[in-house]
């Protein structure tokens, strides 16, 4: 599970690093994959550069697993940045309202609200533990 403290990051130090696709896709690889890799499908251990951003294929059977698979953003039809943000929000504000992630993003509510339900059973299933 990857664990970060994303409400003991100041808005300014976040917008830093999580402002691009790139830089969330990059931390979410290094996060991933930082006890090495290992294949989902086979256990193999090597790996190349897969077809998408910061995402590794197995040598051996070819399954390309992305930076996002495995984790709350797995599927997740919003930017991985905006994903992002609404995390640090959640986490910094946990009673912070759909209504007000939906228009402080600008982000439909239904979206706002999947998405916050996804972060909330995260945080509880890891009991006191962070993203």
């Amino acid at each position: 599970m990857i664990r970060f403290e994303f409400s003991k990051i100041a808005i300014e130090d976040f917008d830093n690093q999580f402002s691009t696709e790139n830089g969330c896709l990059e931390f979410l690889a290094n996060e991933k994959w930082k006890e090495g890799y290992s294949c989902k499908k086979c256990g193999n251990k090597n790996y190349c550069t897969g077809k998408t951003k910061f995402s590794r294929r197995c040598t051996k059977c070819k399954h390309d697993e992305s930076a996002t698979a495995h984790t709350m953003f797995h599927r997740c039809k919003i930017p991985v940045n905006d994903a992002f943000k609404m995390v640090y929000e959640v986490c910094s504000l946990p009673g912070i309202s759909i209504a007000d992630l939906s228009e402080k993003l600008k982000i439909r509510h239904m979206t706002c609200w999947k998405l916050k339900k996804k972060i909330m059973e995260c945080l509880k299933e890891s009991q006191n533990a962070t993203l």
